[in-house]
């Protein structure tokens, strides 16, 4: 009797797992799990913000190691998708997935619970059958004592019988269940023909087609305020414990060269990958030899450039790579140098250049401005300073910073712990001060950098090369639907 019972428990676990397969799978099939594009090497990711009501909703983030473009975005209650009769068949389908889903768990449930007492009860059906084959075959056997104990071992059988009624009922929803999958399944068979009805050529235009509308939505979402920072992405160890790297922060630009510069101190080699991938596997890279050697590690690339600090001076130098030459170097006046105003860290880190949505900066501090953090923004051909401001922060007190949409956000830290606490807003010459976390993995942060192109932190640490995505707070009204 245990046998048949055992079979339909079978019989629903493998059903469970078809289920369970089908509401893992059934959204990525049919794309209820967001648009996902890639490109060597990046990924943006696009995710609104406000009430519904108000607009469209956006977090901005950027790259992972992976190489992913994710787009997301959550649309105004009323709007064109909801009124659309297949994103209203795909949400009933995926309801029937999580009703089957949640009845194949109570059929499973119960019929463990059910065969557990079936085993336990497996013992006593044996003696009352054996009992009653001595009394058919002796009835002067079976004595008033005998009957007896044959009635009491009956009667503890009796609470078998619902367990048996039930059995019935579920069989009954097992068949009714295997018709909704076989009903699941057909669906699903259609959609993949469809989806199979474009020839993989067709499939690459239309991914680039979106590639190209999601760098425009990128671009024309603008500049917002930072909220938060993702976890750590860690993409390659290699190097020495301090170093820097970097792609180029030039926008719009197709370059997906990287460049990686190991070291703060007299370094004048830069290794240049011609991808992410080579990069994060050590190949295809050609070396550049720099004419003068470098300082800190707060170098940046812009269209095709690097700037970097020479040693020993407040100059900035502006090599070219693929002329292989200077184009133009300029002192930055009376910006310290060689150690005097360092990040917390040291490392040369006086004078720190970077890149965000509003062209090139250099942050770093004089003596005048008694050891705080200074910003210029410079004018990328000749170096001229266009614009100063004084943030008021010690940078001796300060881990890092790095620039977005022209604001100086600088962290408290470059040690375990630290998180961004300090920004500084040029638009309006003011400061707040921020409680930002995120995890300084590998626990010694020498270079931070914000790369406005793919919207995403660049560091080195301690010999790790890692990225950061980042969300930006921002609001987009919108008209109508």
């Amino acid at each position: 009797m245990s046998v048949p019972m055992l079979k339909i428990g079978a019989v629903l676990s493998t059903m469970a797992m078809v289920t369970n397969w089908m509401s893992q799978t059934l959204p990525s099939l049919v794309g209820l799990n967001g648009t996902t594009v890639s490109r060597g090497g990046t990924s943006e990711r696009i995710a609104l913000y406000p009430s519904p009501e108000e607009g469209w909703q956006i977090y901005s983030s950027a790259q992972d190691a992976d190489g992913k473009c994710i787009c997301t975005v959550v649309a105004p209650a009323q709007n064109m998708c909801n009124r659309d009769p297949r994103s209203r068949q795909l949400r009933q389908l995926m309801e029937k997935v999580q009703n089957i889903s949640q009845s194949m768990e109570v059929l499973d449930l119960r019929t463990y619970r059910d065969l557990q007492y079936v085993r336990n009860t497996e013992g006593l059906m044996k003696v009352v059958d054996g009992k009653l084959k001595v009394a058919s075959e002796n009835p002067r056997s079976l004595n008033p004592k005998g009957f007896q104990e044959l009635k009491d071992k009956v009667t503890q059988l009796l609470p078998l019988l619902p367990v048996l009624e039930q059995y019935k009922a579920d069989a009954k929803m097992i068949l009714r269940l295997r018709e909704e999958v076989r009903n699941l399944s057909l669906v699903l068979m259609a959609i993949q023909e469809e989806m199979g009805a474009y020839d993989y050529e067709e499939l690459r235009q239309r991914v680039l087609l979106l590639e190209t509308r999601l760098h425009s939505c990128m671009q024309k979402l603008g500049c917002g305020k930072l909220t938060g920072v993702s976890n750590p992405i860690t993409v390659r160890a290699s190097g020495s414990r301090f170093g820097s790297w970097m792609t180029d922060t030039m926008i719009p630009s197709s370059d997906n060269r990287v460049w990686s510069m190991d070291g703060y101190f007299k370094g004048r080699r830069v290794l240049e990958y011609r991808t992410m991938n080579d990069f994060m596997k050590g190949q295809n890279f050609v070396q550049h030899l720099l004419p003068h050697p470098w300082a800190g590690t707060g170098h940046v690339v812009y269209n095709g450039s690097l700037y970097y600090n020479k040693y020993q001076s407040n100059i900035i130098i502006k090599y070219h790579f693929r002329s292989r030459s200077v184009l133009v170097q300029r002192s930055l006046s009376g910006a310290g140098y060689n150690n005097t105003f360092p990040y917390s860290w040291g490392g040369s880190s006086d004078i720190d250049l970077m890149a965000d949505e509003n062209g090139l900066w250099a942050v770093y501090t004089t003596i005048p401005n008694a050891g705080n953090i200074v910003i210029s923004r410079l004018e990328p051909q000749s170096l001229e300073v266009l614009q100063t401001w004084d943030t008021g922060f010690p940078k001796r007190s300060a881990g890092e910073s790095f620039m977005i949409c022209g604001t100086l956000y600088v962290t408290n830290s470059h040690l375990a712990g630290a998180k961004i606490y300090f920004a500084y807003y040029t638009n309006t010459s003011s400061y707040e001060y921020t409680d930002i976390p995120f995890h300084n993995q590998y626990s010694h942060i020498s270079m931070m950098d914000y790369n406005p192109r793919e919207r995403v932190l660049y560091t080195w640490n301690n010999g790790h090369q890692v990225l950061y995505n980042v969300t930006l707070f921002q609001v987009i009204k919108t008209s109508g639907d």
